[in-house]
């Protein structure tokens, strides 16, 4: 992985340009400590900061073709570089290294945007024509390599993150009212807004192409169908899958330098590090895990170790505390950009920072749940459901994919969420599929006592539920399972992407994330719901097509975690209570104008529990302080 800026303007001269474009290289460093490269002529400067794994001697950007005509910058990695190499060489093409960065150029002089849909990998790149000034940007299917870009007059900027922008003095750092507001209700920013306003996110499976500076088209190159095909028996499903499964990893593994895993201990890291092991029978293999000392609760350890003993694999350890919580959290949201989506980034990245101290790859099971129906949300929404069915006798996906009487083995899984539960279940019992799931997922329930009134009356809450119904109804299914995990995979998902991205980056380490092949991806969503999650029973299919791969004693859990940090309990003592009443009741804080702080000084009472509001208002105070106060 690698950072990439950019700029296209006739207007700014080339002095000014070259300048610029090192600046803005130079702000998002950390992604790639290997090398740089630059390229500027009277309309486009191109900058590039390597972050060496593939070919490492000449994988090195900007890349030319051999004429010099094409030039690209590239974030990520093409997985299946080698067979479509193997295929270019047949029709007559000549490669001058083993990079996949060439494979990538040549593919889309070759192809142009018929390149996207036959490249497996995660990607976020720039490719530009030097005779007639027309170029192309585009982003992996699943969103997992990011690109921002800002259009000022005649002016075009890019870059993998969005404090690289900020170095132009025509982007002054200002909130965008419409993705605050969303923030605020779900912790993410819906579509290609950012919390900047006039910084876009080029989204997911997207392709954006112009000329000089002028933008001539933007859309999606890839969607899931959900196509389903009823022909396939679940035995047969599972092969496929397992097939997928296994052809992901094998390609993954691909690498010039130490290869590793993260193992939380759960399902989906648990079958990535086993597969892992499988494509590297020979090679030494360690893993990476964070645990806190809180409690057991806090800690999967145990079972992150019999995964590792099964498999021949090194399981290193790392235990942040409540000080390194402090410490690290402003530098975080540095890191982000943006306000997280959940305290998960802070262990998240102390893992990576282990990890990179013995390898610069590691595989993870990002992607999982989402993929899979493995939230314990889908099985809070598919109970309310099944009583709904059960009373009133209604149908409204076709067919029950789940029975009261099929779904109670599966309800432990829930003795972890009875907050959840509770606030579900408070109002709105019974209404539209959309709208309960909105309120599932709505993380403002008693947003009102922590607003300001006069930034409370600048919202529109009306228009965000009608942006929410808009996403959440666009698949052509009238599956619950499927509406959920595809508006997850396009919203929720791109966002824990973004911690993915940064926390690894700022450890300057690749994490690749093997289950959001696209492949994999198109084969679920093409499974009858009723086999993907049978019963209600959480990832059923994968479960069934991991259990000969993982111990049994990761396929029997009850008690899914999430990589839960034990601020409930440092919330009640220093340093994090001081820390977080030093930020949020803090005269700046105050005169911003969003929060009221009376509401917070009872949020933040002797008795306070650490809920995602305070985590939410905590990170977007921390992000004014270091993005607009500056």
């Amino acid at each position: 992985m690698c950072g990439i800026v950019g700029i296209v303007s006739k207007r700014i001269s080339e002095s000014e340009k070259q300048a610029s474009i090192r600046q803005m290289a130079e702000r998002i460093a950390h992604r790639g400590p290997d090398g740089e490269g630059y390229f500027c002529d009277k309309f486009v400067a191109l900058g590039h900061k390597r972050l060496s794994i593939i070919d490492v001697k000449l994988g090195h950007q900007p890349k030319f073709s051999s004429d010099n005509r094409y030039v690209i910058v590239f974030n990520g990695e093409i997985y299946n570089y080698i067979e479509l190499k193997e295929q270019l060489q047949l029709e007559g093409t000549r490669f001058e290294t083993a990079s996949d960065s060439e494979v990538l150029l040549q593919m889309l002089i070759r192809f142009s945007i018929g390149a996207l849909p036959k490249l497996v990998g995660m990607f976020a790149f720039f490719f530009y024509d030097t005779q007639t000034q027309e170029w192309l940007m585009a982003r992996d299917p699943m969103g997992i390599k990011p690109l921002y870009y800002s259009k000022q007059g005649d002016d075009l900027f890019f870059a993998s993150e969005i404090k690289a922008l900020l170095v132009r003095p025509e982007l002054n750092a200002q909130i965008n009212q419409e993705g605050l507001e969303e923030y605020l209700t779900f912790q993410l920013s819906l579509g290609e807004k950012t919390l900047f306003r006039d910084i876009y996110k080029l989204e997911p499976a997207f392709f954006m192409k112009g000329q000089g500076s002028e933008i001539k088209e933007k859309k999606s190159y890839w969607d899931l169908a959900f196509e389903i095909d009823s022909g396939i028996t679940e035995s047969q499903w599972v092969e496929k899958l397992q097939s997928l499964l296994e052809d992901s990893i094998r390609m993954q593994v691909r690498s010039d330098v130490p290869v590793g895993a993260y193992l939380s201990g759960g399902l989906d890291s648990s079958t990535v590090a086993a597969l892992t092991r499988r494509a590297l029978p020979d090679s030494k293999l360690t893993a990476f895990i964070g645990r806190f000392e809180e409690g057991a609760e806090f800690d999967e350890y145990e079972y992150a170790k019999a995964v590792a003993d099964a498999n021949r694999i090194d399981l290193q350890v790392v235990t942040p505390t409540e000080a390194d919580f402090v410490e690290s959290l402003p530098k975080l949201v540095y890191h982000m950009d943006e306000p997280a989506a959940g305290p998960g980034l802070f262990p998240q990245y102390f893992v990576s920072q282990l990890a990179s101290k013995s390898v610069k790859v590691a595989l993870g099971g990002q992607g999982g749940d989402e993929i899979f129906a493995g939230y314990a949300r889908y099985l809070v929404a598919y109970l309310e459901q099944a009583m709904k069915g059960a009373i009133f006798q209604t149908q409204e996906e076709g067919q029950h994919i789940v029975s009261l009487s099929s779904i109670v083995p599966n309800l432990p899984l829930l003795r972890r969420y009875g907050s959840l539960m509770q606030n579900f279940w408070r109002d709105g019992l019974f209404e539209d599929m959309d709208l309960r799931y909105f309120r599932m997922i709505d993380r403002s329930p008693d947003l009102h006592l922590m607003l300001n009134n006069d930034f409370k009356s600048s919202l529109h809450h009306e228009n965000l539920i009608e942006r929410f119904r808009e996403i959440f109804n666009a698949p052509k299914t009238s599956s619950y399972v499927n509406k959920m995990c595809c508006f997850d995979l396009k919203t929720l998902l791109p966002a824990l992407l973004q911690v993915e991205d940064r926390v690894s980056m700022a450890a300057s380490i690749e994490s690749r994330v093997p289950l959001l092949d696209h492949r994999i991806v198109e084969l679920v969503a093409a499974m009858p719901p009723a086999i993907k999650f049978a019963g209600g029973q959480s990832k059923h299919i994968f479960r069934e097509a991991a259990k000969n791969w993982v111990p049994k004693v990761i396929l029997d859990r009850k008690d899914k975690m999430g990589f839960p940090v034990p601020l409930n309990k440092w919330i009640q003592r220093n340093p994090v209570k001081g820390f977080i009443k030093d930020i949020l009741l803090d005269s700046r804080t105050k005169e911003r104008g969003i929060f009221f702080t009376p509401g917070l000084e009872r949020m933040l009472s002797t008795e306070a529990t650490f809920d995602r509001q305070i985590w939410g208002a905590l990170c977007l105070e921390l992000w004014c302080r270091e993005f607009l106060d500056r």
